[in-house]
This record gives structure tokens, sequence and C-alpha cells, in this order.
């Protein structure tokens, strides 16, 4: 790989005068779209484009990218940090209802925050994404922007949701069959998630097992499958906080960065 050596030297000087959260970028004439590891390694080529694959790994959960990509050519902030934040304080708020802290049993004070900060601001976020190139990111938040936006909506007498149900058996056999579906969906973006870092693919992993076991707690009916979920859904909350931290940590800004920890990798062309 001598032919990037002089590229490496001038790159290491101008990081000096740049932030950790922009990744390094090594010009490269040779027309490759495809993902390619150098072969010591440490780099990843990308569209005929030399990257520091730490750098680029660092920024899996901070940019909600599932895999190597670029950073974005559009004069743009990072929208993830913000819908990952929006989504969970909203999840932990709930979570802790379900799980049944404090003795709090209704789940009514959630509607506001359900609606207006982990429904349209995450919303808004997922729209973003779009203008930052994130396929993944702008389906992910703008997906459950409208969870939490349609969750709320259910405890608004309004929408005369579950006032339309005859019987409070018939209303949590509708929530369960809309929470399985959420668990579904989730589903797709953990396997998404199956090459990315281990924060990254814990925080779909734990979210689908969320969904899944309130889903249970629904249908069974089981009051300790919710009260799982709900411990599960806290659990969930931190780790899309960790997320949203490594968007916005660098060394700019903080004195604490948050490392990526990459998941295994399996068989030997694995990117």
């Amino acid at each position: 790989m001598s032919q990037f050596t002089d590229i490496e030297k001038q790159a290491g000087d101008d990081n000096l005068n740049s932030s950790r959260s922009q990744p390094t970028v090594y010009h490269d004439d040779t027309p490759i779209q495809t993902v390619e590891h150098t072969d010591d390694g440490r780099y990843v080529i990308i569209g005929g484009r030399k990257y520091l694959k730490s750098d680029l790994q660092s920024a899996f959960g901070g940019t909600l990218q599932p895999g190597y990509a670029p950073p974005s050519e559009h004069k743009f902030a990072n929208p993830a940090p913000l819908g990952l934040s929006a989504f969970a304080l909203t999840t932990f708020v709930l979570s802790l209802i379900n799980a049944g802290a404090m003795g709090v049993k209704t789940p009514n004070v959630v509607i506001g925050v359900a609606i207006f900060y982990g429904g349209l601001i995450q919303l808004l976020a997922g729209m973003w994404e779009m203008s930052v190139q994130n396929t993944f990111g702008a389906m992910a938040l703008s997906s459950y922007g409208g969870f939490w936006m349609s969750f709320g909506a259910v405890f608004i007498p309004w929408f005369n949701i579950a006032t339309a149900y005859e019987s409070e058996t018939e209303l949590d056999n509708a929530l369960g069959f809309y929470l399985l579906g959420w668990a579904l969906f989730t589903f797709m973006l953990v396997i998404c998630t199956m090459k990315s870092t281990v924060a990254f693919f814990s925080l779909f992993a734990f979210l689908d097992m969320t969904f899944l076991l309130l889903a249970v707690g629904k249908l069974a009916p089981s009051t300790g499958c919710t009260k799982a979920g709900g411990v599960f859904g806290v659990i969930t909350a931190f780790i899309a906080w960790y997320n949203a931290a490594a968007g916005v940590l660098d060394e700019s800004n903080s004195y604490i960065t948050i490392k990526a920890v990459p998941l295994p990798k399996f068989g030997k062309k694995a990117n």
C-alpha cells in the first residue's frame, strides 16, 4: 500500500486541526465503488476514497449508520443524537411505568412526551437523516417517531381508540397485535446492525426484546412479561443515550469520548 504513504503523512498533520468526530479521508483516484479493506486492516476504501477504519467505526451509533459509510457531503449537522435522545427519554419514562416503579400504573403522563418529543422531534430527526443520505437512520427514527405519536393517540379520548373496544381483554389483544408488529419491524433492523458495533447492535436487540415481551404481556396476558418488558425498555433507553453521546462527544468538547467495540466478524470476507 505504498501509494498511500505520502498521503497518510500529510493527513496525519491535518488531523491535528480537526475533530475526531469527522472521519479522516484519504483520496485515491481508483474508481472503486465497493467497500474494501486494506492489507494492514487499518483503513477502508469506499468509492475510491480511503478512510481510517477507527474513525468510521466510532460513528456507527452516533450517526445511525449500520455499516461503514463516508461522511455526508452536505453542510448539515448530525441529526442522529437528537432522534436517539428523543427515543431514549420517552422509552425511559414509559418503561419505568411498565416495570411498576414507585407503584405508578397509569401511563398517561407519557402522552405529552410521546407526542412532542419521542414523536414529533424524532420524526423531524428522521426527515433530516434523509438530507444526510442515511436511509437506515431515516427509516428507523421516522418509524419510531410515528410509533410514539400513534401510541400516545391511544390514550387521548378525542381519537376514540381505547373506548371503541367493548372489553379490556379485546383492547389488550389489539395492543398485543400492535406491539407484535413493531417487534417484527425491529427484528429487521436488528439484522441490519449485525456488522456494526456492540452498542449499536444492542440498542435494537434490546428494543426488539422489549416489544416482544410487552406484546406477550398483552396477549397472554402476563403481568410478569409486561414488567420484564419495562426492565428491558429501561436498559434500551440507556443504550440509546449512550449511542447519542457517541455522536456528540469528541475531543473538541469533552474529556470523555466513546470508543467503539466492533462485533465479531464471521467469515474471511466479512466487512
